[in-house]
This record gives structure tokens, sequence and C-alpha cells, in this order.
């Protein structure tokens, strides 16, 4: 009944009475209001199309009873110029009531988040912020241009230990051999046989200055023609009588002949590598494979495969990294995979690696084999 007596009000004057309808008065009251409110009705506008455009903005909800409180506020000022005209005091006041509630909310809710908004970093302290993350990230480039350089100085010093270890023990075969020979110059045999020793020391450092070169890219491949299954029963029996003693050797190896194209002192090279690899992996004895594939007709294939202690996934990762090695200083110089890979790649072909701690590890060679060279 209360709400219905407000709405219904009668005898009442309308507003621009008291103005004497001054039409001065009139239009003065109804532009300003006039603006006043579209302006008002304008802001909500614009902050609904910000938080639908930025639902990450963390006071939201706040903006949101802003845009209530402007609005209401907006509204009774069209209110202003209908009652100018239109007694309608009851419909006047309920808006107003509604905009004090909208304003009393939005005035309680605004204190408890005061803190918070002054926490909020201001653009120049944001400013600084960036500043100082330029500076670290300066800082931070430096630092990993020094951790490189001396990662390349410890790679370097691998290298040259490496392959100072590997010299000197040539060297010392060279030398001894030569030194025995000269000893025993009037017993021919005995001479003979030094020298044979010397020799093939000599070899062994020509086969060590072809692993650098081939790392390099720098090694001039003689491709030949080559029954890839003969070769590989020739460094079988090689291998199996100079160098796998505590290991079984298995060979699956054809009998049809695979004929490629290749550098048949690097692909022996390489696959000494494997095989001296696959030894090491297997200090207290295993089965080391070595078998022939032909994965796809344009394709022919070497697996070296050994049951020894195996690779995690960062070491497989680095295993063909230059200079990498997890053999002891003095030991080796971390060339063995990056010569195998430095060749595969000269030859086009791929090279595949797969292992697991405990394992073993298995080494593919996949040379490219031309129509013309299938059998």
């Amino acid at each position: 009944m209360g709400l219905m007596r407000l709405l219904n009000m009668r005898g009442l004057a309308p507003h621009g009475y008291c103005l004497l309808w001054d039409p001065a008065l009139l239009w003065l009251h109804v532009v300003s209001d006039a603006v006043v409110g579209v302006s008002y009705f304008s802001i909500p506008i614009a902050l609904l199309v910000f938080l639908a455009r930025r639902r990450d903005v963390e006071f939201g909800w706040m903006i949101a009873l802003f845009v209530i409180f402007i609005m209401a506020c907006g509204m009774t000022h069209f209110m202003s110029i209908l009652v100018l005209w239109v007694p309608a005091y009851g419909i006047e006041g309920l808006v107003k009531a509604l905009t004090a509630v909208a304003s009393l909310a939005t005035a309680i809710a605004i204190w408890p988040l005061l803190p918070r908004l002054l926490a909020v970093p201001s653009p120049r302290q944001l400013q600084l912020v960036n500043e100082e993350l330029r500076k670290e990230a300066v800082e931070r480039r430096q630092i990993e241009a020094k951790l490189r350089q001396a990662q390349k100085l410890e790679a370097i010093g691998r290298l040259t230990g490496g392959i100072a270890h590997d010299f000197n023990n040539i060297f010392t075969v060279v030398m001894g051999s030569v030194e025995r020979a000269i000893a025993r110059i009037d017993d021919r045999e005995r001479a003979l046989a030094a020298m044979r020793n010397a020799m093939e020391a000599s070899k062994r450092a020509q086969a060590l200055t072809g692993q650098l070169l081939s790392f390099g890219r720098e090694q001039k491949l003689t491709i030949e023609r080559h029954d890839l299954n003969l070769l590989l029963r020739e460094f079988v029996n090689l291998i199996a009588s100079s160098m796998i003693t505590h290991a079984d050797l298995v060979a699956r190896i054809g009998e049809e002949p695979l004929y490629i194209d290749v550098d048949r002192t690097q692909l022996e090279v390489a696959l000494l590598n494997l095989a001296i690899n696959a030894r090491d992996a297997m200090p207290d004895g295993g089965v080391l494979t070595i078998e022939s594939l032909e994965p796809d007709p344009d394709d022919i294939a070497v697996r070296v495969t050994d049951t020894g202690i195996g690779m995690d996934g960062p070491t497989l990762e680095r295993a063909t990294d230059p200079f990498f090695t997890t053999k002891p200083v003095g030991k080796g110089t971390g060339l063995g995979l990056s010569q195998v890979y430095g060749f595969v790649r000269q030859a086009g072909g791929s090279l595949l690696l797969e292992s697991e701690p405990g394992k073993g590890t298995a080494v593919t060679i996949v040379l490219p084999r031309h129509p013309n060279l299938a059998g």
C-alpha cells in the first residue's frame, strides 16, 4: 500500500511550476541533467566493455559495483528532467533510494580493498622492476657466455689430454719397436717384427688423425664399391681375436652380398669405435652383437649392440657431442661417437642411438644404397 501510494501521488505540482516555467531555467536544467545522465550511462558501458575484454582483472566485481552505482546516479538526472513536467516524485524517490543503496554498498566495499589497491605497483615501480630485470638478463647472458667459454676450455683440455694420451701410447710403441729393431739389427726376423709393430702403431696414429679430420668433416672419403656382409665378416674375425676377449661376440650377417658405395677405412674405424665403446661398457662381460640389416629398399644398415651399463637420457642426448666422454681423464678423447656421426653424415646416412641404463646400447649406422647397387 505504501509503495502504491508513492507511485500514485496526486495533487502535487511538477518541478517546473517552482521555476515559474521560465524557459531559460527549464532548458538549463534539462540540458545539464541530460548531459550528466548520458555521461553517467556512457561511463559504465565503457567499464563493461573493459571487463568483457579483460577477464583477468582482479577487482572486476568492484568495477561491477561502480557500474551499478554510476547508472543509478545517471537515472536520477533523467528523473530530474521528468519531474519538471510530471510530478512523479515517488518514482524519483525510489530511484534515489536505489542509488543510495548502490552508493552505500560501493563505499562499504572499497575500504577493505584500499590496502590491496595501494599495493598495486605504480608505473614508476613497474619501470624500476623492468630495469632490474633487464640488468639481470644482461648479467645472466654474461654469465652464460663465461660458462660457455669455460666449457669450451674444458672440452679443449679433455681433447688435448685424450689425444696426448693416445699419441703417447702410440709413440711409445713406435719408439720401443724402433729401439728393438736397432738392437737386433743382426737378427733379421726380430728386427722385421719390431718394424712391423712400429708400422702398425703408425697406422693407428694415422687412424687417430683421420678421426680428427672426420670429426671436422675435412677427411676426404675414398668411395668404392664393397660387399658390406663380406666387410663385416672380416671385421668380426679381426676384433674376435684381438679385442673382444671378455665378452661373447655374436655376428648376424647375411650370406647374400650387400653392395654399397662407402669409404671402407672410415667405416671400419667407425665400427672399431663402436666395438671399443661396447667393450668398455661391459667390464664384467656380456654380449656384443654385430648385424647387417636392410631397413628399406634404399638403405643398408649395420647395428652394434651390447648388454653393458647403458646410458640415461641426458647422457644419450650428449653422446655424439664433440669431446663428450664418460671415461676417466686420459682414457678417451670424446671423439669416438663424434667421429662416427661425422663419417655417417658425410656419407649421407644417419646414426640411430638406443640405450637404457642396465640394459645396454644399440647403435645403428644407416647408409644409402643406390638402386644400381642393389646386388
